[in-house]
């Protein structure tokens, strides 16, 4: 006699309305956010097809003539964007390692202020220039970096320099000028969130290490890395993928034509020929290319994470 083994059939999920009913306002608000990202995030995409076409505003998306990848060797051909390519990376890097770092290390020593009043005041102040427009950091940095400002004359007073510098007029200043104008003004911001991460450490963990004798380095080495790690790692992930996205105000507001060799980025080059020369056909390629760029960096870097054993994104 042969036993026949039946298999359970798990049941199928079943819509429930009365539980949509119930959480009506959640998926109302969950609709409104679904129909904005397919209206201004997934719509827009149809405007790639000017990518390989010879596109003509008076003959839209649909009459234009389809080119292929003419628009893309155009790109890679011209020294200028591959000259835009190069600042856009070295930008991205600087901005990327420096305001990745000091936001660890500000909330790691913010963290260890022990006057609360003080802890909060130092990090209300850090992060005010946060809600700056660029236009008045740039303002700023012109002010100080200029021929009669704190800079120069601090140099000037302990002989490092004997002359004024007009630091906007050399290119091997410009990266560090941005470099520093967005540690400066996201380092405060970016700390908030590692600083909700040490927060919810166990406690415990800092009394044990206290027993046996661990001081703040030991503590902030052996707890509070370790601790933050995850929090690190998703972060690091989601930034590698803004790398290209260097940034546009800063670099067309600092720049100037004694600098333009290191300050156009992929962004002021879209500006410049595909809407100021009219080539959108050549504006669409070069962002196209800035988007695949970042969606390959996540994957690779992504994947790094997962075989490293590491905190991913999926």
């Amino acid at each position: 006699m042969v036993s026949k083994q039946i298999k359970a059939k798990e049941p199928k999920a079943k819509f429930n309305w009365k539980e949509f009913k119930r959480q009506k306002v959640l998926m109302f608000w969950a609709a409104l956010f679904v129909i904005y990202g397919v209206i201004f995030c997934y719509a827009p995409l149809v405007g790639w097809l000017m990518a390989f076409q010879n596109y003509k505003p008076k003959d839209g998306i649909l009459g234009s003539q389809f080119i292929g990848l003419e628009k893309f060797i155009r790109l890679f051909s011209d020294s200028t964007f591959l000259q835009v390519i190069r600042n856009t990376l070295a930008m991205g890097i600087i901005n990327l390692v420096f305001t990745f770092v000091t936001a660890i290390a500000f909330a790691i020593l913010l963290n260890e202020v022990r006057s609360k009043f003080g802890k909060k005041t130092v990090q209300t102040i850090s992060y005010l220039p946060h809600f700056l427009s660029w236009i008045v950091v740039t303002g700023i940095l012109h002010d100080v970096l200029s021929g009669t400002g704190i800079i120069n004359e601090l140099l000037i007073n302990i002989g490092v320099l004997n002359q004024p510098l007009n630091f906007f007029a050399h290119p091997k200043f410009f990266w560090w000028i941005v470099g520093f104008a967005n540690i400066w003004k996201e380092t405060g911001w970016n700390a908030i969130i590692y600083l909700s991460a040490i927060t919810a450490i166990d406690p415990s963990l800092y009394e044990a290490a206290a027993i046996d004798g661990a001081g703040r380095w030991a503590k902030i080495k052996h707890i509070i890395l370790p601790g933050i790690k995850p929090t690190i790692m998703i972060l690091l992930l989601m930034n590698v993928g803004n790398v290209l996205n260097a940034g546009f105000e800063v670099q067309y507001l600092l720049g100037n034509g004694l600098v333009q060799s290191v300050s156009q980025t992929i962004d002021i080059f879209v500006l410049k020929w595909g809407i100021s020369q009219l080539d959108y056909s050549l504006g669409t390629a070069a962002g196209i290319f800035k988007s695949v760029v970042s969606i390959i960096l996540i994957v690779v870097a992504n994947q790094i994470a997962k075989r490293s054993g590491e905190e991913r994104l999926f």
